[in-house]
Order: C-alpha cells, then sequence, then structure tokens
C-alpha cells in the first residue's frame, strides 16, 4: 500500500473547504468517501471535491472495508464518540481539535486507542506541520533568543450567529475550546514542558452560554504564558515568543494562507531578521504526515498524550474561572 484511502465524517465548512481539498492534495492520500446525515448532502459534497462515493449516514462510512483512516470534523460533542466508533470499526483516525470535551474523555480515548495498537490516533492541530512553526521551534530549542521565559498569544475572530455549533454550549461551544485551545497547545509545545498552574478568567455570553473572551496564564518552571481569545472582536491573531537574549514574531500562526508567502522576525543583538516561508498548506502537510505514519507504520508526529495533556491545561484553566 502506496497510497491511505480516507473518509469523510460529515460535510463540515472546515472539511470542504479546507481539509478534503487538502487531503487531496498529498500525494500519499486519497479522499473516497463522503458521509453526512442527509444523503442529499453527502451527494452534493462529493460532486463538489470530485469524490467517488457518498453516504447517508455515518455509519455506513465506517462499515466500508476499502476505507483506511477516517478525518472527523464532526461538532466537539461528537469528536469521541465516533472517533472509538471508527477505531472500532478498524480504522485510523486524524480528529479535529480539541480531541475532547474534557480531560477524562480524552484520557478514556487513549485508554481505547491502546487496545488498538495497529491503528493511529491523532488530535488535528495543523498549525504544528507548518515550516514557521517548525523554524520558530527549531530557534527557540537552539538558544537563539536565549532561554525562554515567556510566550503572548492572542486569536480572535467575530461570531454572533445562534445557529452556529460554536454558539452551543451543548456542542462544546466557546472560544476557549475553538481557538483557546490553540494557544494552550502551542505554548506547551514551546516550552516543550506541562504547566505547573493555569489561571485566567472569562466572560460568558449571557445569549448563548459560552465564553466569548477568555484570557490565561499558564505556569511553567522556566516561565510563563499569556493568551487572550476571544470570538466577538475584530479577526486578528499574533504569537511573540521571549527569550532572556531576544524575540520571535510570527505574523499569522494559526491560519497561515495556502497561497500566501508567510514571515516571522527574530529579533536579536538590536537587529531584525525576517524570515520568510514560501506558500504551503499545512492541512497537506498534516494530511501527508499522519499518512506516513500509517504506511510505515510509526508514532504519529503528535501523540495522544499532548492531546490529554492539552484538554488537562483547558481543565486547569476552566477550574480557576
Amino acid at each position: 500500500m502506496d497510497t491511505v484511502s480516507w473518509g469523510i465524517l460529515s460535510t463540515a465548512k472546515i472539511g470542504v473547504e479546507k481539509v478534503i481539498p487538502a487531503i487531496q492534495q498529498a500525494e500519499n492520500c486519497t479522499v473516497i468517501g463522503i458521509s453526512s446525515r442527509s444523503q442529499e448532502k453527502a451527494d452534493n459534497a462529493a460532486k463538489k471535491l470530485g469524490i467517488s462515493t457518498s453516504y447517508g449516514s455515518y455509519q455506513k462510512l465506517l462499515n466500508d472495508h476499502t476505507i483506511d483512516a477516517i478525518y472527523n470534523p464532526l461538532p466537539n460533542h461528537l469528536h469521541i464518540p465516533f472517533t472509538l466508533k471508527a477505531l472500532e470499526a478498524g480504522k485510523h483516525v486524524l480528529c479535529e481539535k480539541p480531541i475532547a470535551l474534557d480531560s477524562q474523555e480524552a484520557q478514556k480515548l487513549k485508554q481505547k486507542a491502546d487496545a488498538y495498537p495497529s491503528l493511529k490516533v491523532m488530535e488535528a492541530f495543523m498549525y504544528r506541520f507548518h515550516p514557521q512553526w517548525k523554524k520558530a521551534k527549531s530557534l527557540v530549542t537552539h538558544g537563539e533568543i536565549g532561554t525562554l521565559r515567556t510566550v503572548n498569544s492572542f486569536f480572535s475572530y467575530f461570531n454572533n450567529n445562534p445557529d452556529n455549533i460554536r454558539n452551543k454550549p451543548d456542542m462544546g461551544g466557546g472560544g476557549l475550546m475553538d481557538i483557546g485551545c490553540y494557544c494552550i497547545s502551542l505554548s506547551r509545545y514551546l516550552f516543550d514542558k506541562e504547566p505547573t498552574d493555569v489561571s485566567g478568567s472569562w466572560k460568558i455570553d449571557s445569549k448563548f452560554g459560552i465564553d466569548y473572551l477568555a484570557s490565561g496564564t499558564l505556569e511553567f518552571e522556566s516561565g510563563t504564558a499569556t493568551f487572550t481569545c476571544t470570538t466577538k472582536t475584530a479577526p486578528y491573531q499574533n504569537v511573540t515568543i521571549m527569550g532572556t537574549n531576544g524575540r520571535i514574531v510570527i505574523e499569522i500562526p494559526f491560519n497561515a494562507p495556502p497561497n500566501q508567502t508567510t514571515r516571522i522576525w527574530l529579533f536579536k543583538d538590536g537587529s531584525k531578521e525576517e524570515i520568510t516561508f514560501p506558500p504551503v498548506n499545512q492541512y497537506t502537510l498534516q494530511a501527508k504526515a499522519f499518512a506516513n505514519a500509517i504506511l510505515k507504520n510509526t508514532p504519529v508526529p503528535t501523540p495522544l498524550t499532548d492531546a490529554v495533556d492539552n484538554m488537562i491545561a483547558i481543565d486547569g484553566f476552566r477550574k480557576k474561572v
């Protein structure tokens, strides 16, 4: 086998507009099926994306023995249930972030996944596969900014749609789960350790019952990470990484455009170095890396232990607000 055959659970917007076309661009991946609770929606998505088979239920797709791997972009509250169903059906799973509603759910998945050692499961934090993040991580690891002391991240957009799943608390909505999880993930990634403490505050939307503004601090042995995420301001994102001898600024840390040059800046010794990266699709790189792990039977780039630890940090924040 030199390619992985993919099936897509749902016709979610992120899948149809971003992730599925990106998977189709990976030379070791083929998308052969897509499913929805509506046969019509599945048919329309399949036609739009050039996918050969469509299914009017998620289970019908899971029952297809020709499918090797599943991409799960369902609402947050369905991540664990359908990832478990996929494992039981003998499928590898790339599941959208956040992997679960809380750390207990994530740990349950980890335990279940351990019972299927031949199957791969990974949380889809696509940003880690972009060259700009690999470079930033390398600069920090090799001491280019001295000792890492603090990371500050900001991620926002405006969403006032009552029908959007991100505004539904029973579906795992809210800004912390949707975009704050990135801020927590990148902080752990850069410090390469787990926080010793997490604290913060948030504002709850009286209409929707979800957090629309959250700010937090993660304490690490050698420093701190601070973040703000909000779903009620103009769109913006930025990450600043501060060390004892310099700093790194990432201009578009999360939604790096696949068709544009991206850049980060290294400030050190009184000088400013702009580091540019040619256009790449981070979703394609993610799919390719996950497929390679399947084809070569090697560990996935981001193990489930990382997903569990990220949920533990998110739970820690929620306990303190």
